[in-house]
């Protein structure tokens, strides 16, 4: 395996923002991995592992360390129901093989970015779907144990956005596949309002490849699929999650929604909590679509995505995320909480 001195980590990012690695490599097997970890064991580097970069800001110094790019490939549908993929598959392309499979569970999550190796650590969802309701296993490097494990979906610790692998175990496993176990010739998903929208006229129910087209155009008119040149792409996705706040400040939101006549929609959360959208928050603090704060911005078809307007470095985004955090907990008492992975920051 080729280990590789100063490369610029800012193309292997959707951001398009980050400084150099001192040491890069591309594992493409699972022993390519262990040869990389006791590479950077035995000259006692700090390790980091990445993927498709779309839930990613590196600093504008770079990583001063070994950053190990997974580059394992390999999808194969099984006659269970199970479709297993190797970690370092895109996985827009997992969830076309779903779709002409003709098995149900991913479809709704077409269009996003990234690799099928982190949707576990993120519990990836969108439009009515999540991974964790359809993950069957997942295999990974034990970095303290120097071993390769697998783990059942109950073992993962899935929540909102997050999984063991994010959480409590941050940076000790390398996701090196996921199973997925799907609906063999099951119904697509069409519970969010935009999808039940684009089909209001089908005298059918759509297939699976069909909702997965749709909800790439949605995510294409929204700026949130990667297009070259498309600004508004250059991002991480969603920069802020949407926060969860006891019923007490949802209901002080309701009431300064209320007195300015506007739409404000909630929803109920577990522990009798209320999840609010950080967009609306984010708006009504005083940063629409669109807003430019020298040369990082707010995307001009999504208020969470911050965006790289053009030569933006990660100081810029930065900044900009932090006065928006700032505003929102002035005005609402709610504090936002990033969604993208900050390397060196």
């Amino acid at each position: 395996m080729d280990i590789l001195e100063n490369i610029s980590l800012a193309a292997f990012t959707t951001f398009s923002i980050g400084g150099p690695a001192r040491w890069f490599a591309e594992a493409r097997g699972e022993e390519e991995i262990v040869e990389a970890v006791d590479w950077a064991h035995r000259r006692g580097l700090s390790l980091f592992v990445l993927g498709g970069g779309s839930n990613l800001l590196v600093s504008d110094a770079g990583f001063d360390g070994l950053v190990l790019r997974v580059g394992l490939r390999g999808i194969e549908a099984r006659p269970n129901g199970v479709l297993s993929a190797a970690a370092g598959e895109p996985w827009d392309d997992c969830v076309e093989r779903s779709t002409v499979a003709r098995l149900a569970g991913i479809e709704c999550l077409a269009g996003i970015p990234g690799t099928v190796g982190g949707t576990p650590v993120q519990n990836v969802g969108a439009y009515g779907q999540e991974v964790a309701s359809v993950i069957d296993r997942v295999r990974a490097y034990d970095l303290d144990a120097r071993a390769f494990v697998e783990f059942t979906a109950g073992e993962c610790g899935f929540a909102y956005r997050q999984s063991r692998f994010n959480t409590r175990d941050k940076g000790r496993f390398i996701v090196t596949r996921v199973d997925y176990r799907l609906r063999p010739g099951g119904a697509p998903l069409l519970a969010y309002a935009d999808l039940k929208q684009h089909f209001r006229e089908w005298k059918q129910g759509p297939a699976l490849a069909e909702v997965a087209e749709a909800v790439r155009g949605i995510r294409r008119a929204k700026g949130m699929l990667v297009v070259e040149g498309d600004a508004d792409c250059r991002s991480a996705g969603s920069f802020f999650k949407n926060p969860t706040v006891p019923q007490e400040i949802a209901d002080r939101v309701r009431e300064f929604a209320a007195d300015r006549g506007l739409a404000l929609r909630a929803y109920p959360a577990g522990d009798g909590g209320v999840k609010i959208p950080a967009a609306w928050l984010i708006e009504q603090a005083g940063f629409p679509k669109g807003f430019a704060r020298g040369r990082a911005g707010i995307s001009s078809r999504h208020t969470l995505a911050l965006i790289n307007r053009g030569g933006a470095t990660a100081a810029d985004v930065l900044g900009l995320a932090a006065e928006i955090r700032a505003s929102v907990e002035a005005q609402f008492g709610i504090r936002l909480e990033q969604e993208p992975v900050l390397v060196g920051c």
